[in-house]
């Protein structure tokens, strides 16, 4: 029997952002993978709830809420995961914010606030857990970029930028980090209905453009895109960085659709 390269037993994730929407479906996914999964975000009650999910499952979990935002919290839940587990494999960067408003309008405070979340957030976790990734010696790293980090969309530039930001990052780690056995990935989710959008896209004349631009016809379901998740996590991937995968229902591939 060949062994099989998707298993991640006994692999350590942690899933940072893994309390809601895209992050909590691959939380649970990796969990249902084999995978020890720690979901992470502030929310304790959130928290709690996962992981009591995850443990429920039969895989180990350890609850720990994290501040993305501060460095202090992310290196917390880092020190905390060494002491329960002993180690790291996989860490999966899911927490993002964004809002809706013009260009012209977006004061300071919230373009920096969008990119503290979602690119320098990223850099941070990656920062503090590359040292117990790279003693994994097959540390894998998946970020969740988003087509915005291939597209305009109108008036969201600051979460545009960040998530470009965060692409360029994913191929610069990879580069940097793949002496040290570190893969460094990310996955592009097309349209995914989540708390952070809902209501940008469920019944608006921009979620009507949005599917019009899918040759599917449809919006993403979350547990789409666990496999291409535990696929970055895996040893399947043993060759594969600095590489962004779209799951996007042909998205950025279409033109003219009609």
């Amino acid at each position: 029997m060949p062994n099989n390269r998707f298993d991640l037993t006994d692999r350590v994730a942690i899933v940072i952002g893994g309390t809601s929407g895209i992050g909590r479906t691959l939380a649970l996914g990796l969990a249902d993978h084999g995978a020890h999964v720690v979901p992470t975000g502030r929310r304790g009650d959130a928290v709690a709830e996962v992981c009591g999910e995850i443990e429920r499952g039969g895989r180990r979990t350890l609850c720990q809420t994290t501040d993305i935002t501060n460095r202090a919290s992310v290196e917390q839940l880092r020190n905390r995961a060494m002491e329960h587990f002993g180690r790291v494999d996989i860490l999966v960067n899911a927490a993002g914010i964004t809002s809706r408003r013009p260009t012209l309008a977006v004061a300071e405070e919230e373009w920096n606030e969008l990119f503290d979340t979602d690119l320098t957030g990223v850099l941070r976790a990656c920062q503090a857990f590359h040292a117990p990734l790279k003693s994994s010696g097959r540390g894998r790293i998946v970020n969740i970029a988003s087509l915005g980090s291939f597209l305009a969309f109108d008036e969201v530039a600051a979460y545009c930028a960040a998530k470009s930001g965060l692409l360029s990052l994913t191929r610069s780690l990879a580069c940097e980090w793949a002496p040290d056995g570190i893969s460094v990935n990310s996955i592009a989710p097309g349209v995914f209905p989540t708390e952070l959008n809902v209501e940008l896209v469920n019944g608006t004349e921009r979620g009507r453009e949005m599917l019009m631009r899918t040759p599917m016809r449809r919006f993403g379901k979350p547990e789409e895109l666990v496999g291409v998740a535990v696929l970055l996590a895996s040893d399947a991937a043993s060759f594969l960085t600095g590489q962004c995968i779209a799951v996007d229902g042909g998205y950025l591939a279409s033109g003219v659709n009609s």
